[in-house]
């Protein structure tokens, strides 16, 4: 039987049994061994927020159409950073050229479940680096998501960034900013996440609720401003934070998810007098202007190179390791006291 986690409601979590499935050609099976939870997105489908949930996309016209959801309850098998164990691959493909094969430890995307069935196309070339941590292979997603930020960020050597929101994504934006050369100040409203964004390489921290961020970074840049924020959390008052930040003509990244209606972001502030740029970062693509060298796969792949070469630590960021009986209780956690996770990771 495969064991998959589903949300049947807003907060409620079950374990659902299925059948196993017959390998379908053109596919492996792969065994999960650890899945990492989402505490941004994720937590939208488990608290009901998510767009999805009451529109529909349209992808050819690329807007949301009112009317009708686009996923209902139960929403099963969420999640997308997995690694696991090649159990069965279809015979039809041996030989492909990049192709894990039975034994191999691979990353990927395949959902809280305890199996996955995976394109070949989808998993060339995931196998996980030698000597890497298993625990590791589950940032690669995220991972990603913080990277895809920097690059659309543009940072220059020697630039001042304020980073917005120092959960696990807006800790490995930090770690990747300063390995872009940049001076980066972190914030968030959490001293525990403060405390680990100086270990990650921040020059600076504020604390959101008890600082004024905008003024600080101002004072701390000559009167100047950061060259770029980044604003993570998906919060709105802290996207208009970040670009009270910014300097004239500077730029904000926004790659959080954001919920509902704009409250706390002002436009006709800041951003309008000082002519900032906006600029939306979203793992579904890369920056238009890197499209011909970058793709999705490659910042995967970069990542969790740069973690198997040691300039990122990935696996002190693993609060939690939950088995997925206990699934529920892991997103109580996470929704309810954020503050005592970090990563929280399924294991199967």
């Amino acid at each position: 039987m495969e064991r998959v986690v589903q949300f049947t409601g807003p907060r409620h979590v079950e374990i659902a049994e299925h059948a196993r499935a017959v390998l379908p050609p053109g596919h492996l099976r792969v065994r999960t061994r650890y899945s990492g939870i989402s505490a941004g997105t994720e937590l939208t489908a488990y608290r009901g927020t998510n767009p999805y949930l009451t529109r529909t996309w349209d992808p050819e016209a690329c807007l949301f159409r009112e009317g009708a959801a686009g996923i209902e309850y139960p929403v099963a098998g969420w999640g997308y950073s997995e690694v696991g164990e090649v159990v069965e691959v279809s015979p039809e493909l041996d030989g492909m050229p990049g192709l894990p094969v039975t034994g191999d430890l691979i990353w990927g995307i395949w959902g809280h479940r305890s199996e996955g069935i995976v394109p070949a196309e989808r998993v060339v070339g995931h196998t996980l680096p030698a000597g890497l941590d298993p625990l590791a292979g589950a940032f690669a997603r995220v991972g990603a998501i913080a990277h895809n930020a920097v690059l659309a960020g543009d940072i220059h050597l020697g630039e001042d960034v304020a980073v917005f929101g120092q959960g696990v994504i807006g800790l490995l934006t930090t770690r990747l900013a300063q390995l872009s050369g940049a001076r980066v100040t972190a914030v968030d409203a959490l001293d525990v996440r403060l405390d680990t964004a100086r270990r990650y390489g921040a020059h600076a921290t504020l604390n959101a609720r008890t600082d004024q961020v905008a003024e600080r970074v101002r004072e701390a840049t000559g009167g100047l401003g950061a060259d770029l924020a980044i604003e993570i959390s998906g919060a709105h008052p802290a996207l208009h934070e970040a670009l009270r930040s910014v300097a004239v003509g500077g730029r904000v990244v926004a790659s959080g998810f954001y919920q509902g209606d704009g409250t706390g972001l002002r436009l006709g502030d800041e951003f309008h007098h000082n002519r900032v740029q906006l600029v939306c970062s979203q793992i579904g693509g890369v920056p238009p202007q890197l499209s011909g060298r970058w793709s999705v796969d490659r910042l995967q792949r970069t990542f969790l190179r740069l973690v198997a070469e040691g300039q990122v630590d990935v696996t002190s960021l693993v609060s939690h390791v939950v088995p997925a009986a206990d699934a529920a209780d892991a997103y109580v956690l996470l929704d309810e006291r954020p503050a005592e996770a970090l990563q929280v990771v399924l294991e199967f």
